[in-house]
């Protein structure tokens, strides 16, 4: 429950407070996950571009952490907001690698069925030729 309003509120600084230009293709925060004693949480983010963009991004929120957390401490009406630590959701990255894999592997399987298809065609036009 937490972890979902920190989501939201945090993507709600990222995209109407921070300035900084490392933050491009806007990263999406995917999932945090708060430790049980609330002191930290970790936020996964995915951010299209390069490796670099994506390095160059998640040090941008690194950098960016303190202001974010002060904020979040105002916002959720706490004590004290818990630690933030970014992280690229490789996860994400996995099942996006997955369902390329899959699609790839369909497509060839399509291309092997038309081209039996095709050669069967050929080979049944030999046979009736021959039978003339």
């Amino acid at each position: 429950m937490l972890g979902s309003t920190i989501q939201r509120e945090l993507m709600e600084i990222i995209m109407r407070e921070l300035q900084d230009p490392r933050l491009t293709g806007l990263p999406s925060i995917t999932r945090v996950k708060v430790s049980p004693d609330l002191s930290v949480a970790d936020v996964y983010v995915t951010v299209m571009g390069s490796a670099g963009h994506q390095e160059a991004a998640l040090n941008a929120l690194r950098h960016s952490a303190g202001i974010m957390r002060t904020r979040l401490t105002k916002v959720l009406s706490i004590r004290q907001a818990p630690f933030l630590k970014f992280h690229i959701d490789e996860g994400l990255k996995k099942e996006l690698a997955l369902l390329d894999a899959i699609r790839k592997a369909n497509e060839e399987d399509r291309e092997r069925a038309a081209n039996a298809n095709a050669n069967a065609d050929g080979d049944q036009g030999k046979s009736e030729e021959a039978d003339h």
